[in-house]
Formats: C-alpha cells, sequence, structure tokens
C-alpha cells in the first residue's frame, strides 16, 4: 500500500509564495505521473500542475509562469513551487500519483490535501 503526506501550505498575503511538497511512501516499484489538483468549498477539483516520467509537465492556464512543478525520483517526491499568490488560489491542494507497486499493478493515489490561504 502506498500513502502521500504533503506539507508546505499555509497563510500567505498576495504576492507571496509557497512550496507544497507531497512525498510517496510504502510498496513503490515506480511512479510514473505525480502532479497538484485543488479545490474550493462548492467547487470542483481542478488539475493545477502535473509531471510525467518526470520530463513532461502541464499547467492550468490560472497558473502558468507563476507555478512549477517538479520531482525528486530519489525520495519519491513532487513539489510545486507558487510564487505571485492570488486571493483566487486559496484552495486545499492535494496530491495525487500514480504507482506501480511491488506485485507490478498500476494503482493511482491521493493525500489528504493540504490548506493554501490567500489573504488581500
Amino acid at each position: 500500500q502506498v500513502q502521500l503526506v504533503e506539507s508546505g501550505g499555509g497563510l500567505v498575503q498576495a504576492g507571496g509564495s509557497l512550496r507544497l511538497s507531497c512525498a510517496a511512501s510504502g510498496s513503490i516499484f515506480s511512479i510514473s505521473a505525480m502532479g497538484w489538483y485543488r479545490q474550493s468549498p462548492g467547487k470542483q477539483r481542478d488539475l493545477v500542475a502535473s509531471i510525467i516520467s518526470g520530463v513532461t509537465t502541464k499547467y492550468a492556464d490560472s497558473v502558468k509562469g507563476r507555478f512549477t512543478i517538479s520531482r525528486d525520483n530519489a525520495r519519491n517526491t513532487v513539489y510545486l513551487q507558487m510564487n505571485s499568490l492570488k486571493p483566487e488560489d486559496t484552495a486545499l491542494y492535494y496530491c495525487n500519483v500514480d504507482v506501480q507497486d511491488g506485485q507490478f499493478s498500476w494503482k493511482n493515489y491521493w493525500g489528504k490535501g493540504t490548506q493554501v490561504t490567500v489573504s488581500s
């Protein structure tokens, strides 16, 4: 079984920065994709950024130029560097991974989420 632990969320003023981390642990043979999603009360959960095979990245239009996703393969950790934060970035941020476990089965996992709040 695989578990994800997110960290780095918090309260920050508009224009500030935060760096989110998500560490995967457990029975992991390989990871093909990792990503960050966010959700605000009463709204759907949307993709913020993802990284596939450790090299290919994509971003939501609303965060392009401000957020950067990266991965440390040796630590099974994905990061989301968030700069020039805006109040509309306020949400619960979730980590998501596609993992091949020790029995070579591909599975998808979600973290519990970390809160990001941006004030004016």
